[in-house]
C-alpha cells in the first residue's frame, strides 16, 4: 500500500507534511515493517513526529534523484500490486508503476475506509468539540445576516468567526440567498440579500486536530412577507431531517437513512427537488465514507459519523437545507450539533 500526504497519512501517522510536486510516500508492505520516503528538504518537518516515536524508518531522496527508483528499492522484491490511496496524484501513481516492471495499480481507499469510518472515543470527542464550535457560529448569524448586505459580506464575517471559534480555517462558507439557495453548493456572490427571503448557510472547517465540522441552517430575513410556500417547505425538510437522524441507528443500512428522509419529502410532493444524497461521512475529511445514498447497503455500526442533510431546491425560487453531524452509538444517534432547527427570522 502506498499512501501520500493527505487525510489517510494523517490518520496513520498523526502528521501529513505536504511535499508539493515532490514524492512523500508511506510504504506499507503486506508483510513486514512500513517505511516512510520523504524529500531530503522535508526531513526536518518530521522531527519530533509520531513517526519518530514509532521508530518508523525514514528514507530521504534529494533533488536530482529519481524518487520512484528510491521507492522501488523500499518494496519487497516480488511486489507487483501497488495499492494507492485515493488522493495520490496520478504523476506519482504512474511513476511508481513505471519503476516496478510488470506492476499494476489498485485503489486502497476502500480498505482504508474500513478503518477510518469507525471512529474511536477520541475521534468522537473531536467531532463533538468542533461541532459545538460551529454551533456557536450559527448562534451569531443574526449579527451579520440582514437585508441589503451581500452574500460575500455575510460570508466574510462568518469566515472570521469560524477561525475565532477555534477552527484552523473556514473550509467552506455557503451563503445562498433567495434563488441562489436552490443551488446546493452555491457558496457566495455579490447578490444583495433581500427582505423576506430564505438564506441557506452551510459552514464548516477543520479544528487544529484535523477533524471537521459541517452544519447547515436555513434562515429567513425579516422586513417583508415571505413566499407562503417557504414555511411549508421548511417544515417538510425539518421533518425529513429529524426522521433521518432517528433512523441513524446501529444495524440499519446507510441507504435506509436516506430513504427515511427521502420518503417524507416525496410524500409531501417535493421528491423531484431533493437532488442530493442525504449525507456523507465526516472525520479527517469533510466528505468520506459512509455515504447515505440509495444503493449503499453498508450496515451502520457504533462509531460511524456522518451528516444528515436533506433539502428541497426549487430552481429560480429558493432552497431549504438542515444539516447536523450524527454519530451512531449503542444507545442510538448522538448529535454533534445542537443549534435550533426551528425557522429563525433574522435581520
Amino acid at each position: 500500500m502506498l499512501i501520500t500526504p493527505g487525510a489517510d497519512m494523517r490518520y496513520f501517522l498523526g502528521r501529513s507534511v505536504a511535499s508539493h510536486e515532490r514524492l512523500t510516500c508511506l510504504v506499507v508492505p503486506a508483510d513486514g515493517a512500513p517505511h516512510l520516503l520523504v524529500p531530503a528538504l522535508e526531513r526536518l518537518g518530521w522531527a519530533g513526529s509520531p513517526v519518530e516515536a514509532l521508530g518508523l524508518p525514514i528514507t530521504t531522496w534529494a533533488d536530482g534523484q529519481d524518487p520512484y527508483t528510491e521507492l522501488a528499492e523500499l518494496l519487497p522484491s516480488d511486489a507487483r500490486v501497488l495499492s494507492v490511496d485515493y488522493h495520490m496524484p496520478a504523476v506519482h501513481a504512474l511513476g511508481a508503476r513505471g519503476a516496478v516492471p510488470g506492476s499494476e495499480l489498485t485503489l486502497a481507499g476502500e480498505t482504508i475506509a474500513e478503518l477510518r469510518m469507525r471512529k474511536g472515543a477520541a475521534e468522537i470527542a473531536a467531532l463533538k468539540s468542533v461541532g459545538e464550535a460551529i454551533d456557536r457560529v450559527h448562534a451569531r448569524i443574526g449579527e451579520w445576516l440582514r437585508p441589503g448586505r451581500t452574500e460575500h459580506e455575510v460570508a466574510a464575517d462568518i469566515t472570521a468567526a469560524i477561525v475565532a471559534e477555534g477552527h484552523e480555517r473556514a473550509d467552506f462558507v455557503i451563503v445562498g440567498s433567495g434563488p441562489n439557495g436552490a443551488s446546493p453548493h452555491h457558496e457566495a456572490s455579490d447578490r444583495p440579500i433581500r427582505a423576506g427571503e430564505p438564506v441557506v448557510i452551510d459552514i464548516g472547517g477543520p479544528a487544529p486536530d484535523g477533524y471537521f465540522s459541517d452544519c447547515t441552517r436555513t434562515y429567513l430575513t425579516g422586513g417583508a412577507d415571505p413566499d407562503p410556500e417557504v414555511r411549508e417547505v421548511y417544515e417538510v425538510v425539518r421533518a425529513a431531517q429529524a426522521a433521518g437522524v432517528a433512523a441513524a441507528v446501529a444495524g440499519a443500512t446507510a441507504e435506509s437513512v436516506d430513504m427515511a428522509s427521502r420518503t417524507i419529502i416525496a410524500d409531501a410532493g417535493y421528491g423531484d427537488y431533493f437532488i442530493t444524497r442525504t449525507g456523507h461521512g465526516i472525520g479527517l475529511e469533510v466528505h468520506e465514507h459512509p455515504y447515505l445514498v440509495a444503493g449503499n447497503t453498508q450496515v451502520l455500526e457504533p462509531g460511524m459519523a456522518f451528516s444528515v442533510e436533506p433539502g428541497i431546491y426549487l430552481p429560480g425560487r429558493f432552497g431549504v437545507r438542515i444539516e447536523d453531524i450524527v454519530v451512531v452509538t449503542d444507545d442510538g444517534p448522538l448529535l454533534c450539533n445542537n443549534a435550533p432547527t426551528d425557522l429563525i427570522v433574522v435581520g
